[in-house]
């Protein structure tokens, strides 16, 4: 690792300021850490709890760290939780509501807040609120039908306990109170209905991404070189991955070897794991899907709404194009933010190449992407659409949520670019819009591929990669199991059907985190245990 030159640190943004290359160049990375984004921050960060012997070093192609999806601006901020996500809640074809998959997210983000407030007890973030902030989430839709299954989702999600405290109303005056600008103006004989969560959040996974990758790299856990571009991945004879890397600042090209590979390059991890030529990832594809938001700072409309709006995705488009309408705390300032409108590029990253999606089909994943491609036809429609919105298209589609809304108050801003995964099935192939875990069968290296729910799950995906990886056998040892339930004292618990854990849990990282928390009701049968 000695040639890694130059290893670039920040003293404030990580963009600046130079460091010596890591010592013992003959000693392979025990972790080498692709993309400088929030899930390798979250891992490093594990890991050098976990063992902060470990010898960790991360690559990063652009000159500045949470650069890509991560930074605030190039994703929606929002604490995944399944309070208003209406697809995390299908509507069954027996007329009932699944809630499984809400519940699963839900428990999902309670492991990232435990984790994230483990490090604000650890001094490691001094201001949780720098990143993390409470924004009601709801739900807002209109028309009989769409009102019909919101109130059947309220009905089934007060089935479960980490719903509850949820509010739901149909009334206007009400709805008016808790976001005027969505009501003001609208048809007063519209029939609408909305659901509310005081506990929501808003997150800037920017800020969370530069915090923990400044501490690691400060406090000497982890080498961080900015400005490299890994070019191919190949084993070793001695079994370890030997990764080009090439210096942007210099052309020159090194070769890092490292035990335990981890790509979270995002959209370009697809490209990189099949670099790697592990059988896992043959029949694998991506579809990469970007977006816009309109965005404003016009404080006679942001001071009047306070909440995330979600309603329902159109027919055919994907889930992470569910309309929205945001409140936004970024470095302390208040914005508004509606979206998102699709756009399609061939780049897997906003900072990509324009051949990234023809250069990562070949005999492996062809049959499934063509297949993918036939099988979502209204996907395929809907993006030809979003491509040819013009900006009365947009206001048009903003009115639905803002009856007033006017031009000049929101200017369009492109936010990061995502990769949707084609995964080969005896169907043919499959569009998934989740996250999946994919490696070598030895745990050796290890990809993230996928969208959404993305960084607010962070935490649990990042625990799933180690289960998968080769420190699956330290992860089950007696040391590792003590860390893991300190820094996610749930860990190994699931909270939907323990009230009393899940209050105190909810509770424990709430008040680390200065957000709101809801007590949830004990039966006696339950208190007296």
């Amino acid at each position: 690792m000695r040639k890694l030159l130059p290893v670039v640190i920040a003293c404030s943004m990580l963009a600046s300021c130079e460091k010596a290359p890591p010592a013992g160049s003959d000693k392979p990375a025990d972790v080498l850490l692709i993309g400088a984004g929030v899930m390798s921050a979250t891992l490093g960060t594990m890991l050098a709890e976990l063992d902060p012997g470990l010898k960790i070093e991360m690559v990063e192609r652009l000159d500045s760290v949470a650069a890509e999806s991560s930074d605030a601006m190039n994703n929606a901020g929002t604490g995944h939780s399944a309070f208003m996500e209406l697809n995390y809640t299908p509507d069954l074809p027996d007329g009932t509501i699944e809630t499984k998959k809400a519940v699963d997210i839900n428990e999902q983000f309670e492991v990232s807040k435990q984790f994230w407030a483990y490090q604000v007890k650890q001094g490691y973030i001094a201001d949780p609120r720098s990143f993390v902030n409470n924004v009601p989430h709801m739900s807002f839709v209109w028309g009989d039908d769409n009102v019909n299954f919101l109130r059947k989702r309220y009905a089934a999600l007060q089935q479960e306990n980490l719903f509850k405290g949820m509010l739901y109303s149909e009334d206007h005056a009400q709805i008016a109170k808790w976001a005027p600008l969505v009501m003001n103006g609208r048809d007063k004989n519209q029939k609408v209905a909305a659901t509310r969560m005081e506990i929501g959040t808003d997150v800037n996974y920017g800020t969370l991404t530069r915090t923990m990758v400044k501490n690691l790299a400060e406090n000497k856990h982890m080498g961080l070189h900015l400005r490299h571009e890994v070019r191919d991945i190949k084993r070793g004879v001695d079994g370890l991955w030997n990764v080009t890397v090439k210096d942007l600042a210099s052309d020159k090209l090194q070769t890092v070897r490292a035990k335990f590979v981890f790509i979270g390059a995002g959209g370009g991890a697809l490209p990189l794991l099949e670099k790697s030529g592990i059988p896992e990832v043959k029949g694998y594809g991506g579809v990469p899907v970007g977006g816009q938001f309109l965005v404003t700072t016009n404080p006679d409309l942001v001071n009047q709404h306070h909440a995330k709006v979600y309603g329902k995705a159109s027919v055919g488009s994907p889930p992470m194009s569910v309309p929205h309408l945001d409140t936004r705390i970024i470095d302390g300032k208040k914005t508004l933010l509606f979206g998102p409108f699709a756009t399609f590029s061939t780049k897997f990253l906003k900072n990509g190449s324009w051949i990234d999606l023809p250069s990562s089909m070949g005999t492996g994943n062809i049959r499934p992407m063509l297949q993918a491609g036939y099988d979502n036809i209204p996907l395929t429609k809907y993006l030809v659409e979003q491509v040819m919105l013009n900006p009365e298209d947009r206001l048009a589609t903003l009115k639905e949520y803002l009856p007033n809304a006017k031009l000049e108050d929101w200017t369009l801003a492109t936010a990061g670019q995502r990769v949707q995964i084609v995964k080969d099935s005896p169907k043919g192939g499959l569009l998934q819009f989740g996250t999946e875990v994919v490696g070598a069968a030895d745990g050796s290296i290890v990809a993230l591929l996928g969208a959404s729910p993305g960084a607010s799950t962070a935490a649990p995906i990042m625990i799933k990669v180690l289960k998968q990886s080769a420190f699956k056998g330290q992860l089950e040892t007696p040391a590792w199991q003590a860390k893991m339930k300190e820094m996610v004292p749930s860990y190994g618990q699931k909270l939907n059907n323990d009230p009393v854990l899940a209050n105190r849990i909810r509770q424990g990282s709430s008040e680390a985190l200065g957000l709101k928390a809801i007590t949830l009701d004990v039966p006696a049968v339950v208190a007296q245990k």
